[in-house]
C-alpha cells in the first residue's frame, strides 16, 4: 500500500494564484486594517468603560455597555478576520455608536448617569458611529471599483 506524500509548500496548490489575488484585494488598503483595528478598540473600550469610568450604581447602563461594546468588538474582529464575507457587518456599528450616544439617559433609571459615563458613552459612541459610516464608505466603494 503507498502512501501519499503531503507537503506544506503552498506553490503548488490548484488555487495559489485566485489566493494570492484574494489576499491582495482584501490587504490592499492600510486604511482598511486600521479602520477594522479602531473598530475593536473601541468595542473593546465600551465594553470595559463601567469599569474604567466607574458607572457607580448604574447597574443597567453596565450591562447595556459590556453588551454593546462586546457586539461591537466581535463586529470589528469578524471585519478583520473575513472582510470579503462580513464587509456587509460595517453599517451595523454605525446604529449601535448611536445607541452608545443615547443610551445613558434612555437605559438610566430618573436619568442619574454620572458625568463620566455620559462623556465616556458620548465620545466611543460618536467614534464608533464614524468608523462604522467610514468602513461602509470603503465597503461600497471597493464594490464600486470591483464591478468596473
Amino acid at each position: 500500500m503507498s502512501h501519499q506524500q503531503h507537503t506544506t509548500d503552498m506553490t503548488s496548490h490548484p488555487d495559489v494564484g485566485e489566493m494570492r489575488e484574494r489576499f491582495d484585494r482584501t490587504t490592499a488598503g492600510s486604511g482598511v486594517v486600521a479602520l477594522e483595528g479602531l473598530i475593536l478598540l473601541a468595542g473593546l473600550f465600551a465594553a470595559i468603560s463601567p469599569w474604567v469610568v466607574h458607572f457607580t450604581g448604574n447597574t443597567n447602563l453596565a450591562v447595556n455597555n459590556l453588551i454593546v461594546g462586546i457586539t461591537i468588538g466581535l463586529i470589528g474582529l469578524a471585519l478583520a478576520l473575513a472582510p470579503e464575507r462580513t464587509s456587509g457587518l460595517a453599517w451595523l456599528a454605525v446604529p449601535l455608536g448611536a445607541w452608545l450616544v443615547i443610551s445613558p439617559w434612555v437605559v438610566t433609571s430618573a436619568n442619574t448617569a454620572p458625568n463620566g459615563a455620559i462623556w465616556s458613552n458620548c465620545f466611543v459612541g460618536g467614534a464608533t458611529a464614524l468608523l462604522g459610516l467610514m468602513a461602509a464608505g470603503m465597503t461600497v466603494a471597493f464594490r464600486q471599483k470591483a464591478r468596473r
